[in-house]
């Protein structure tokens, strides 16, 4: 019989293939076996990760995941689905991440922040999760949100002009740079023309969005 599960490595985080036909009980057993017996070789590694050869519900890749997660170190960034656009988004993602974690000095917030949260950082904030309608993120440096921005988000919030925040997605309810909030209008009218991951960024007294990848 083909193999249940079959991890491959690429330099952004491994790929996991899923046997399409055995039952999920069956699989989840093998996922765990394996990341059990190559868990030394993801001690504290940081990830995208992709599934392949099998369609999950979102039940399942949450079982899928949380059993990774338990057997290993590993810290899942995002999960992808295979193909060469969102390769080349995680890529972009991956290395605006990697940026700020080389820098020492960023947060790392994980999970989705909720109505009325407010999540302030001194120096830039990495979320991998949502910023829901209501909840708020300050940041004095760069904002980077894995997930959708509903909320409100301020970067740069101590006078850096420079800074910028990134999302896989974004639907703000407010957008601020340094001291200029982006216009309502602008921000969907410049979304509806977009699509994939965006980058907002201050240049002069507006703030623009354009595409992560070009």
């Amino acid at each position: 019989m083909e193999q249940l599960v079959t991890i491959r490595s690429n330099k952004y985080g491994i790929e996991v293939y899923l046997n399409p036909e055995v039952s999920f009980d069956i699989l989840l057993q093998a996922v765990r076996q394996k990341f059990q017996d190559a868990s030394k070789f993801f001690r504290g590694a940081k990830m995208v990760t992709s599934f392949v050869g099998r369609t999950l519900t979102h039940g399942e890749e949450t079982q899928i995941l949380n059993t990774i997660t338990d057997t290993t170190d590993i810290e899942i960034i995002c999960i992808v689905e295979k193909n060469e656009k969102n390769e080349l988004t995680c890529k972009n993602i991956m290395e605006t991440y990697l940026s700020e974690k080389e820098k020492q000095d960023g947060q790392f917030y994980k999970g989705t922040l909720k109505k009325r949260q407010t999540l302030e950082s001194d120096t830039s904030v990495i979320i991998l999760g949502d910023v829901e309608p209501g909840a708020k993120v300050i940041a004095k440096g760069n904002v980077v949100v894995i997930g959708t921005i509903m909320g409100s988000v301020h970067a740069g919030a101590t006078g850096n002009s420079d800074a910028f925040i990134v999302a896989l997605s974004m639907h703000p309810k407010k957008l601020r740079i340094h001291d200029v909030e982006a216009k309502t209008s602008l921000i969907y009218q410049e979304n509806a023309s977009i699509s994939g991951p965006k980058i907002a960024s201050l240049d002069g007294h507006r703030i623009y969005i354009d595409p992560l990848t070009e």
